[in-house]
């Protein structure tokens, strides 16, 4: 049983299944004891749906931006440090990535395959996430092997590799980390409107772009099953971009002496 199955059957004896349709009422229908939010247009709980497609976008967009973080440190760090030829075809190369919008070149990626699977989707915006990240931490790395303590082990006898791992790469995930937490939220907003569009998670797979997309013709007669995945999808991308700031304040000592000096 896998992880999607795992969480329909516990939102299923909570009575919130996201996936079975309860025939007792007339789809879409309204908010009410047993429905707390309602149904959708199949009569299929719209509260369970919100709640399993927050798994969805919460494993899209950690997992393809932990995919992005690890290619945006080991690019940038190469660049950083080796300078010369290899930092500038590497950098030529995050600015090939950076030119083209995300949202437009992960939907001509994913349209390539005929029924697109989560993994498929969470790998494509990972390998196509790392731009930013990489130009920044080549910033610092910069920087930092120029500083005592990176010239002192040298000095010693570290070689380049053992620099760079312990040494420089530790000062510079700091900032890489609140620039993924950002990620994290574009990502969440892409795989909503790759579902929107109808290329991202496939039915009957809960998603809010897609709930949002069947929610259309509803829009007059019963605004709410668009409203509320709007909502959590406003909550959840506001909450990542709230929590960016937050590891922003808290990494950095120079912000922490502005606000203790405030």
């Amino acid at each position: 049983m896998d992880w999607g199955e795992r969480g329909s059957s516990f939102l299923a004896r909570a009575g919130l299944s996201p996936y079975e349709d309860d025939r007792e009422v007339v789809p879409p229908s309204p908010p009410d004891g047993r429905h707390l939010l309602g149904t959708d247009s199949l009569g299929r709980d719209l509260l369970g749906r919100l709640l399993h497609g927050a798994r969805v976008s919460l494993l899209v967009g950690v997992t393809a931006e932990g995919i992005a973080l690890l290619m945006g440190l080991g690019i940038g760090a190469a660049a950083g440090y080796a300078g010369g030829r290899t930092d500038t075809l590497l950098m030529r190369a995050t600015d090939v990535v950076l030119a083209f919008p995300m949202p437009i070149l992960a939907m001509g990626a994913i349209a390539v395959f005929d029924s697109p699977s989560l993994v498929q989707i969470f790998v494509i915006l990972g390998l196509m996430g790392w731009g930013g990240i990489a130009r920044l931490v080549r910033g610092e790395m910069l920087s930092l092997r120029e500083r005592e303590f990176a010239e002192a082990a040298r000095a010693l006898g570290a070689g380049g590799a053992r620099v760079t791992l312990r040494h420089l790469l530790p000062h510079a995930l700091a900032p890489a980390l609140v620039l993924a937490t950002i990620g994290v939220a574009g990502n969440i907003l892409t795989e909503a409107w790759l579902s929107f569009l109808g290329i991202g998670a496939q039915p009957p797979t809960p998603s809010w772009g897609a709930m949002i997309a069947e929610a259309q013709n509803y829009i007059t007669t019963r605004p709410t099953l668009c409203i509320f995945p709007g909502i959590a999808l406003a909550v959840t991308v506001g909450g990542f971009l709230l929590l960016a700031d937050a590891l922003r304040e808290a990494l950095d000592p120079r912000q922490r002496e502005r606000i203790q000096g405030a």
